[in-house]
């Protein structure tokens, strides 16, 4: 089972910056796709930025021009730069990866990481 941890959430001001981070790990698995969704309380989770093996990517209209994806395929990273922060911004960011293991194809979570933003 592929099991992926994220890091880089905490407590930021409006107008600033965090970088999140993930790892995936595991045994024999190939990653297609790989990026971040988020839930904000009372809210559903939504998706944030995607990007394929291959260099594509979808934003969110809400994070495009303020929020970057990028990978480390070698390493089975996936970063988001999130600049000009703002108050609807605040949510648990989880990672999420659709990847292909031994046993098919599969939908890994990551078990998320707080960030928010004080106005």
């Amino acid at each position: 089972q592929v099991q992926l941890v994220e890091s880089g959430g905490g407590v930021v001001q409006a107008g600033g910056s965090l970088r999140l981070s993930c790892v995936a790990s595991g045994s024999r698995f190939a990653i297609k796709y790989m990026g971040w969704h988020r839930q904000a309380p009372g809210k559903q989770r939504e998706l944030v930025a995607t990007m394929s093996s291959g260099g594509n990517i979808n934003y969110a209209d809400s994070v495009k021009g303020r929020f970057t994806i990028s990978r480390d395929n070698a390493k089975n990273m996936v970063y988001l730069q999130m600049n000009s922060l703002k108050a609807e911004d605040t949510a648990v960011y989880y990672c999420k990866a659709n990847l292909m293991s031994a046993s098919g194809w599969e939908v890994s979570w990551g078990q998320g990481t707080q960030v928010t933003v004080s106005s």
